[in-house]
């Protein structure tokens, strides 16, 4: 029920909002050709198709919003909530135009007229999204709509409930007390007014006109649950249920509907999407093959002259290291220590006498790194991901953190999450893994092209202006 009056209530929203376009589009015509430029009769025809291409980009960025995990919070009068939905609403409407724009070589739009519409399209879709919710959900939900609420449970999580029970108020949830399911059936009940136990159930709903109940917690007891539907399927009453299973996991959880069945999973993996499989990849090749066919030669003959000097031995450092799915892998880097290096697994720290001297700046400038590109292209490595780490540190960090290994679910990568928040370098506690993990883990539950774009950038400018912690 309350799903469905949410969406309503967004669609409905929505259609005010296509509905004030002509409106702004018309205001912001008549200050622009009046006061500002003239425009010929002939082109105003252009218009209307002006219109219904901007409405496309509402209707497109509406149903995206979804998917990109974004929620417009109906009821918190916060102006920067209400205003990055504002902003990727105008970003949609306007970027359809202009590619329409692009595409028909239209060149009917006055810049005036566009410069006026957007500021005019922002402040129409903030006012409406900041004020007009609740003026739709009183004219809505109050009166017949309104749902006399009942909850079932313990009042520690009835208290949990309280602020989300607060705010669906406005949608004509009216939430009357509660039945506890503890042994008390008095007392502080989490502020709302306890009405007896689970055996009051019948004359409460009765004497209460109670019309929906919400259960606080998933079902333990079959036969109490049961019995419970029952007399709710009797006597007409809306069930809700409260999933708890987060509490009793100790994790977030997702839910997720496959042909009919219905799943309960710990995270959102968005490169299980074969799309976004196909995107990550192609950004890859885009950024490896110039690396790989026009940087790397050069750069190798130079290391190579200097390494004759420093350090004689081979050009290239190999190394096994863990990949997705902990499948090993030869990891390639420029070599920056010493030839005969009798503890390869032990991490450099600073000042490492193992490391020579143009060696160390390869290693602060993060130049070792690139012939990482050839693993790139090899497919064992994406340009963007979790750091692969050496077998024995894997099997280390993994005694330290019981979901060390989640971060194995993706690609590594030569530059990640943690490393432009600054986790570089030798990994010198507990709480610095923790770190490191915590970036790892988002990035895979988070993973967007733009993630991944807006990390190859911040990587550029490290290069530039290296951490602290490169050495």
């Amino acid at each position: 029920m309350i799903g469905q009056r949410t969406r309503g209530l967004q669609s409905t929203l929505l259609l005010c909002q296509l509905l004030l376009l002509p409106l702004l589009l018309l205001v912001s015509g008549l200050l622009a050709f009046t006061s500002v430029t003239r425009i010929e009769r002939s082109l105003i025809a252009h218009y209307p198709m002006y219109a219904v291409i901007i409405i496309a980009g509402l209707l497109v960025e509406s149903m995206s919003r979804d998917r990109a995990r974004i929620r417009l919070n109906l009821w918190q009068h916060s102006f920067l909530d209400q205003h990055r939905v504002t902003v990727r609403q105008v970003s949609y409407a306007l970027g359809v135009l202009l590619v329409y724009l692009a595409a028909t070589k239209d060149q009917a739009i006055s810049r005036w007229f566009l410069g006026i519409f957007g500021v005019a399209l922002y402040g129409g879709l903030l006012a409406t999204n900041y004020w007009l919710p609740g003026v739709l959900a009183r004219r809505i939900f109050d009166g017949k709509w309104v749902e006399r609420t009942l909850l079932v449970g313990k009042p520690e999580h009835a208290a949990r409930l309280r602020r989300w029970l607060q705010g669906k108020e406005a949608y004509g949830l009216r939430t009357v007390g509660i039945l506890r399911t503890d042994r008390m059936t008095s007392g502080d009940s989490g502020g709302l007014p306890c009405l007896g136990g689970i055996r009051d159930l019948e004359n409460v709903i009765r004497s209460e006109g109670i019309t929906q109940v919400i259960v606080l917690e998933l079902p333990q007891e079959r036969e109490r649950h049961h019995d419970l539907v029952s007399v709710l399927e009797k006597m007409g009453v809306r069930l809700l249920i409260l999933s708890n299973l987060e509490e009793m996991l100790e994790h977030p959880v997702v839910h997720v509907e496959d042909e009919g069945m219905r799943f309960i999973t710990l995270r959102e993996e968005p490169l299980e999407n074969p799309l976004n499989r196909f995107a990550k990849r192609a950004l890859d090749l885009t950024v490896a093959l110039p690396v790989v066919l026009f940087v790397l030669p050069p750069l190798m003959l130079v290391i190579w002259v200097v390494q004759r000097f420093q350090s004689p031995g081979t050009l290239f450092f190999y190394q096994k290291r863990a990949g997705i799915q902990n499948r090993e892998f030869q990891i390639i880097k420029f070599r920056t220590m010493h030839q005969d290096n009798p503890d390869e697994a032990r991490q450099a720290v600073q000042g490492d006498v193992r490391v020579f001297g143009f060696g160390r700046w390869l290693r602060r400038m993060s130049i070792d790194e690139l012939p990482q590109f050839i693993n790139v292209l090899k497919g064992n490595m994406s340009v963007t991901g979790p750091r692969p780490h050496m077998i024995e540190h894997n099997a280390q960090f993994a005694e330290h953190m019981s979901n060390y290994h989640i971060r194995t679910f993706v690609k590594p990568g030569i530059t990640g999450l943690a490393q432009v928040r600054g986790f570089r370098g030798e990994a010198r506690s507990e709480a610095e893994i923790a770190q490191r993990l915590e970036s790892d883990i988002s990035y895979l539950e988070n993973w967007r092209l733009a993630l991944d774009l807006s990390i190859i950038a911040r990587t550029a400018w490290q290069l530039l202006v290296p951490s602290k912690t490169a050495y």
